[in-house]
């Protein structure tokens, strides 16, 4: 088994409704993302996948994060999910297996960084 991973970033700004702390006010991240695919087979170059494929989508989906305020996001609006690294790291998940052309290869999972410290991971079992 085979994976290949992109680490990219964007910055935005979000709010833990509900919660009792520093969090609940508004702030921003740089948030780091890793997404990787898994798969079996190579292609006839020796790659699972193309990285510059790879990126291109990923940064698609970043763009309309960036500079954001995800809590404004119909996503993560004010009957939603809250916009915390484990929910961010479900919504690009989903969205990244809408828009990849995976064919034989599968999105392994998807990692949000919050802080250099502190990150969450979502992944289909």
């Amino acid at each position: 088994m085979f994976q290949v991973c992109v680490q990219m970033h964007f910055d935005a700004a979000h709010f833990i409704r509900g919660y009792n702390g520093k969090c609940a006010n508004l702030h921003g991240h740089r948030w780091d993302i890793v997404v990787c695919i898994e798969g079996n087979e190579l292609d006839q170059l020796g790659m699972l996948v193309d990285f510059s494929e790879v990126k291109k989508t990923i940064r698609q989906t970043l763009d309309v994060l960036d500079h954001r305020l995800l809590n404004d996001l119909p996503a993560f609006g004010a009957e939603g999910v809250n916009p915390t690294a484990e929910g961010l790291a479900q919504y690009l998940f989903a969205d990244f297996q809408r828009n990849f052309n995976l064919k034989e290869k599968r999105l392994a999972w998807v990692k949000v960084f919050e802080s250099p410290d502190a990150w969450a991971i979502y992944r289909e079992d």
